[in-house]
């Protein structure tokens, strides 16, 4: 099933962002106010990773562990990663290198 919108590019992909889709519309990314976008796999980690206090959830035609794979890829995706420039501020850099500072 295609699930991709006309242009090639799902509701999750950032309009700087300029890669491009990794596959079918998989997945509901939830801001902390619940508001939501689908996205593909790709773009909904890019999505979440940008996200504060967000959340993911597999679309029911989505494979097997896609909502796990997107919070496991977020984790290592620094906030807005399209974007140049120094990132030297906690809420500049993912997850995975804030806890690697705080020596968690």
């Amino acid at each position: 099933m295609n699930t991709r919108p006309q242009g090639g590019r799902c509701p999750a992909a950032h309009l700087e962002d300029p890669t491009p889709c990794g596959g079918e519309v998989a997945v509901t990314v939830l801001d902390r106010s619940s508001a939501g976008v689908d996205g593909c796999e790709h773009h909904g980690a890019r999505l979440l990773a940008s996200l504060d206090g967000g959340r993911v959830y597999a679309l029911p035609v989505a494979p097997p562990g896609a909502a796990i794979r997107v919070f496991q890829a977020a984790d290592g995706i620094r906030p807005f990663c399209w974007l140049d420039g120094p990132r030297t501020r906690p809420s500049q850099l993912s997850h995975a290198e804030n806890r690697a500072r705080n020596g968690r």
